[in-house]
């Protein structure tokens, strides 16, 4: 998260104390003073796509630009609910356009990640992908990513842009509306936001752990358990098969050279 302790120059109408004229902070804050809620719209979409600065630093400078009457609270809430659809829009043409199979391709050249796990993933997001659209709106981290698997599998986009705009309504709607009550104590807002954040990214630092983990004992056991069975063979006194001995190549291989002798 970026620090924002400093509220806004009361040089501007948005202003309450002194501003960062820099940084992602101070472009949002000239954006938004200069467009209004259209601005506010802006700098959402752009968070989806390029995050310098989060979403819950937006909305709540939204909801402050309201409540000293730069803008309308329903109009911050409805341009920045607009800004994170046309946002998340565009991530779902991104996945649309990776498609599946360049998604498997991907997928298939990734360390302790298998096809099958990839196939799981694919049949629960096919079971689950509304509610997963609908709630990955207000999950800080997965609100952007959640809309690329979305256009991965093709999700209906209607049905896509319907739960993407009501999940993002109400995330929206709760930190502007905190941001409008909480007037020159806007920057509050990121505090509470970032203990959250770090919670999430908490847990999917103890997720990807979990899975490093699991799949590297299932591969130990895997190969003591082939060792096992190939020790055993040994001693019953079975000789496996090469199937491809050293210098003939294939089975086919083999097969025509012998006849070339």
């Amino acid at each position: 998260m970026i620090p924002t302790s400093a509220a806004l120059s009361p040089a501007t109408v948005l202003s309450a104390s002194a501003p960062p004229s820099d940084g992602p902070v101070g472009w949002v804050t000239d954006l938004v003073e200069r467009l209004g809620g259209p601005g506010a719209g802006l700098a959402v979409a752009l968070e989806n796509l390029f995050p310098p600065i989060p979403s819950e630093v937006i909305l709540p400078l939204a909801g402050f630009a309201a409540a000293q009457g730069r803008i309308s609270l329903v109009g911050a809430i409805l341009w920045t609910t607009l800004g994170s659809v046309v946002g998340a829009w565009a991530l779902y043409g991104i996945g649309a356009v990776l498609g599946r199979d360049r998604m498997r391709a991907v997928a298939a050249r990734l360390p302790l990640v298998k096809l099958s796990d990839v196939d799981r993933t694919e049949a629960w997001f096919l079971r689950h992908g509304v509610k997963a659209v609908f709630f990955g709106r207000m999950i800080p981290i997965f609100r952007s990513l959640i809309s690329v698997p979305a256009g991965v599998e093709r999700m209906r986009i209607g049905t896509f842009l319907l739960y993407t705009t009501l999940g993002s309504l109400i995330w929206n709607t709760t930190f502007v509306m905190a941001g409008y009550l909480l007037g020159d104590n806007w920057h509050r807002v990121e505090s509470y936001a970032g203990s959250f954040q770090r919670l999430v990214i908490l847990a999917c630092v103890a997720a990807a752990g979990w899975f490093v983990v699991s799949r590297v004992r299932r591969a130990r056991q895997a190969r003591s358990a082939s060792g096992s069975v190939e020790a055993d063979e040994v001693a019953r006194g079975v000789v496996p098969v090469e199937m491809n001995p050293p210098g003939r190549g294939t089975v086919y291989r083999a097969s025509s050279w012998s006849r070339e002798d």
